[in-house]
């Protein structure tokens, strides 16, 4: 009798329960990342490789501190891996053939097995093992370098599959750049292994660390640095100025915001560059005279990359909840971004204002993530409606990747000169997901597709839609995860594909896009979305997989 009344009284609550519909959730994972994850790439459907520097994590190997680190999306767990090579504050992306490379780094060093790394490249070569069994870092420092010492540099892929690897400087920065490697160079070498000065970066200082870049679809590369902005013709080796962020705001490290390319959608693949966050400060203000609660701005700057564009300016929004230093920004497959971690005060590197929170130039955590949608009208792009909040404060060295399931994976933040845990901010080793609402119902399903398809082919794979979904909105990404390091997603990128699904829904015809300047050479994940609910994205190589330089 009681338990029928018990039943009776809590059949409308679990009624409601199984009706509500999904939210975005944060999930906190037991496992530990065992090294401060401040770099993060995806490397294989299950793997995602972490790089912290040399110093004192609890995660060991050979007996002593590891600084990289496999994370298995499907265990969530970590295996070490070994690095010779200080990585700490170096940069990242995937080439042609599918080989992850990382550059540059260097101090602190507090492990007595670190290397270098001012001019280290670091090679993480595709790897069959779904639990990174024998997965491996290769490194050569007597005869595999870079052209010019680099610490805080940024790799990006470019139209050939190889590097443009952009900025950096050559020694301890402890804030500002004050010995900066004002140039271009390229990995694999081109021009003989010289540099390429460049008056842009010069003009950028004192805060010019980790350039913001992106590869355009007409082949050249746009970059922001500072305030000012400029387009890269890399064949010519020349710098179109473009006009500055207004409002005197600052986006590169130290006084970091961050930035996107937009969607490039057929058939003009117009590009657009979205940047939010950063400080409106003069960087001639020593950060003696600076404050952790200086306040972010919640400032964003939109910019069409074509003539009309460009003449036109910056169009400028704002972000919901208020500024944000150091955030990040990365793509959902269906073309909405996604604005995560930061702090709503305050300034990267670590213990040079006056009033740092232990080792934290910042403070006032953004727990909460943002949605914008580029697509939508100006004045309601941005969206936190049903966003959760998380408990772990993700402030310096944080990062976040997109994972080929379909969530994010958020990890990192240390703004301390080592590990430290009892602080306010301390070395974080804690691990999460943020999980859109689409990970909780049934998903369309990409059966098996090609390893590698050429530009400008058209492939038909199998597909399976639910029946809630049919006949509903289709979208067909292709997607570059990038390689997250100090609040920026070196190489990340989203192209839609032309795309149609055969009468009966089991098929889908698609063509890729036309040539490497619209998506790079080299890895890339297909998700394809319906209604907001996208699948798990499937690994390819777009085009011939050949080592660059590769026009196919």
């Amino acid at each position: 009798m009681l338990r029928s009344l018990l039943y009776l009284l809590l059949s409308p609550l679990v009624l409601v329960f199984a009706n509500a519909a999904p939210q975005w959730r944060f999930d906190l994972k037991a496992e530990r990342s065992g090294i401060v994850a401040l770099e993060a790439i995806v490397v294989s459907p299950t793997l995602v490789l972490f790089f912290d520097r040399a110093s004192d994590d609890p995660l060991q190997i050979n007996n002593h501190s590891a600084w990289g680190a496999l994370w298995d999306l499907q265990t969530s767990t970590v295996r070490p891996v070994d690095v010779l090579t200080n990585s700490f504050c170096a940069s990242g992306a995937m080439i042609s053939n599918g080989t992850m490379v990382s550059v540059g780094g260097d101090l602190p060093r507090q492990s007595t097995f670190a290397q270098s790394g001012l001019t280290a490249i670091r090679i993480f070569e595709p790897c069959a093992s779904p639990n990174g069994d024998n997965c491996t870092v290769f490194e050569d420092p007597q005869t595999l370098n870079l052209a010019e010492p680099r610490w805080y540099p940024t790799a990006i892929r470019i139209f050939d599959g190889s590097l443009l690897i952009a900025g950096g400087t050559h020694v301890n920065a402890a804030f500002y750049n004050v010995d900066p490697a004002n140039s271009y160079e390229f990995f694999p070498p081109k021009d003989g292994g010289a540099v390429r000065p460049s008056a842009f970066l010069e003009r950028s200082l004192p805060a010019n660390l980790f350039p913001r870049g992106f590869a355009l679809p007409d082949g050249q590369v746009f970059f922001v640095a500072g305030n000012q902005s400029i387009i890269y013709d890399i064949k010519n080796d020349t710098e179109t100025i473009l006009p500055d962020i207004p409002n005197n705001v600052h986006v590169t490290n130290p006084i970091d915001g961050s930035a996107i390319l937009l969607p490039l959608s057929p058939p003009n693949y117009t590009p657009e560059v979205l940047i939010c966050g950063g400080t409106a400060v003069d960087p001639a203000i020593q950060p003696a005279n600076l404050s952790s609660q200086f306040p972010a701005t919640r400032q964003c700057s939109r910019i069409v990359l074509t003539e009309k564009g460009i003449k036109e300016g910056w169009i400028l929004e704002e972000m919901l909840q208020g500024g944000r230093t150091m955030p990040e920004m990365v793509h959902l497959p269906n073309g909405q971004v996604l604005i995560i971690n930061g702090g709503r005060t305050g300034f990267a590197a670590i213990a040079q204002v006056p009033d740092a929170i232990g080792g934290s130039n910042a403070d006032h955590p953004a727990l909460t993530p943002e949605i914008y949608t580029p697509t939508a009208k100006l004045g309601s792009r941005f969206s936190d409606t049903g966003m959760p909040t998380s408990i772990v404060p993700r402030l310096y060295h944080s990062s976040v990747t997109l994972t080929p399931q379909g969530n994010f994976l958020v990890a990192g933040s240390n703004p301390n000169a080592h590990t430290v845990l009892n602080v306010t901010f301390p070395s974080e080793f804690r691990v999460e997901t943020l999980d859109p609402p689409f990970m909780f119902v049934e998903r369309p399903v990409i059966g098996t597709l090609p390893e590698k398809i050429a530009f400008g082919a058209t492939t038909t794979v199998s597909v399976s839609i639910p029946k809630n979904l049919a006949g509903g909105k289709l979208q067909l990404s292709l997607m570059d995860l990038g390689f997250s390091t100090h609040a920026f997603h070196s190489s990340a990128r989203l192209v839609f594909m032309d795309a149609k699904l055969s009468k009966d829904g089991a098929q889908l015809t698609f063509t890729m896009p036309p040539n490497g300047r619209v998506y790079p050479p080299g890895p890339a994940w297909v998700f394809l979305t319906i209604d907001n609910v996208s699948s798990e994205g499937v690994r390819i190589i777009a085009g011939s997989g050949n080592a660059p330089p590769t026009l196919d």
